[in-house]
């Protein structure tokens, strides 16, 4: 029996990373000189692309450049390392391997801070392909970085499954006609997974074994 191919997101469905990437958003706008939203305002920014959050606040596309810039220095030194791995996803993830489905990261984070992060997770030699955005921004929403996946696996949308926390994550499966799922232990929370229009939705880690059953 062929296993379907599961998609997991990154950042608010295997580990809770809202402390390095707020932290390193803040050091972007401090280099900047521009004001430092509230914290609640930042975790917003978990999840779209960095363009995407940083553009309408500082208008002009050299500056959203440069703060992209700060941003990147931070976390290549400090930002990659701080986060938690979610209680319970590892014991999940090992556990959808060992059933026989092909497990790969797609993520709005760039690529090489994403294989960073999961090169150094326990449960991270489980993935067969992390796909990520491209450092130049060509490559960075959710229905692009799917076709990409299934691209670079040679898979078609009936055969995977989108796992995340976000409206992304369920857009850009939508995109594609691709079955999903949203967590609810991320940053989107339920109200924004159901508008989306999740077929299923996760209130913890050991729900998705019997949700993809």
């Amino acid at each position: 029996m062929t296993r379907d191919t599961l998609f997991f997101d990154l950042d608010g469905t295997l580990i809770d990373s809202a402390i390095g990437i707020t932290r390193c958003v803040a050091y972007a706008l401090e280099q900047m000189r521009h004001p430092i939203p509230p914290d609640a305002e930042l975790r917003r920014w978990i999840g779209p692309p960095l363009r995407t959050s940083f553009g309408p606040l500082l208008k002009d596309p050299q500056q959203v450049e440069q703060a992209v810039d700060h941003y990147r220095t931070r976390f290549e030194s400090h930002g990659w390392a701080e986060h938690d791995v979610y209680e319970g996803i590892g014991e999940t993830v090992e556990a959808l391997h060992a059933q026989g489905h092909r497990l790969a990261i797609v993520t709005a984070k760039n690529e090489p801070h994403a294989r960073k992060i999961i090169d150094h997770l326990p449960f991270g030699h489980r993935f067969e392909d992390v796909i990520g955005s491209t450092i130049d921004g060509s490559l960075s929403h959710k229905p692009e970085l799917i076709a990409e996946a299934m691209r670079r696996l040679s898979l078609s949308p009936a055969q995977c499954w989108m796992i995340g926390d976000r409206h992304m994550d369920i857009d850009g499966a939508r995109h594609h006609g691709m079955r999903n799922i949203g967590v609810l232990w991320g940053f989107g929370g339920e109200a924004e997974l159901r508008q989306a229009g999740a077929d299923r939705l996760a209130a913890m880690p050991a729900e998705l074994r019997a949700l993809l059953a």
